[in-house]
């Protein structure tokens, strides 16, 4: 029998807690230059291939949830390949920049809310790196269990060692050692994808299925 969203809560520590209020709140501050800065870039094609890989599980008007919308541009492309997507994310000044374009999105704190569902799949692309490390096996679990059988999940990690402890909160990963957490979780890798970003930066992505 899986934990409760309760019992998740009692299991995660006061510090963990502390570095996500402070990565949130740091967000909420520069929601609207992170905004900008996305906006001068496009998206880049191996990303988009990685969203259409994902969605090749989603049937047309199936349902994605995507944790950590931000601005919103990964959920505009999901639309327009078919997906219908649930906006959430833990920074209300996100939701309020995607609202002025139409947006509707939902405050969602990935660490302690229930995830909801069941979905045809799950989008974390750049979020999951701000979450404390002892909690990503309680995040798998619930994305496991919000999926439907045969759900995907893309998830995006920054690969290293360590963690930055600033405003902004970051946990780096081996990427073999993530894609244990994902086993783990009941989550079966599909596909992935290492690749460079913005400011040298090295990431990997993980396509993984919640087996039928």
């Amino acid at each position: 029998m899986s934990d409760g969203p309760e019992r998740l809560l009692m299991k995660i520590s006061a510090q963990a807690l502390e570095k996500s209020h402070r990565t949130v709140q740091s967000y909420e501050g520069s929601a609207r230059e992170y905004n900008a800065i996305v906006a001068e870039h496009p998206l880049q094609p191996e990303i988009a291939d990685a969203m259409r890989r994902m969605m090749q599980f989603v049937p047309t008007g199936g349902t994605v949830l995507e944790i950590g919308s931000g601005p919103g541009r990964d959920a505009d492309f999901i639309e327009s390949l078919g997906g219908v997507v649930r906006r959430t994310d833990a920074a209300q000044a996100f939701l309020d920049l995607q609202a002025e374009r139409g947006k509707k999105g939902e405050l969602l704190d990935v660490i302690t809310d229930a995830l909801g569902g069941p979905y045809n799949a799950i989008l974390a692309m750049c979020v999951l790196i701000h979450v404390d490390r002892a909690q990503i096996g309680p995040i798998l679990r619930k994305v496991f269990d919000a999926l439907e059988p045969g759900g995907a999940f893309l998830v995006s990690m920054r690969v290293g060692e360590g963690e930055t402890n600033g405003d902004c909160h970051t946990v780096y990963w081996a990427k073999d050692l993530f894609a244990a957490q994902l086993q783990e979780a009941g989550l079966r890798t599909h596909w992935e994808m290492e690749r460079i970003g913005r400011n040298e930066e090295a990431w990997v992505y993980f396509l993984a299925l919640r087996p039928q």
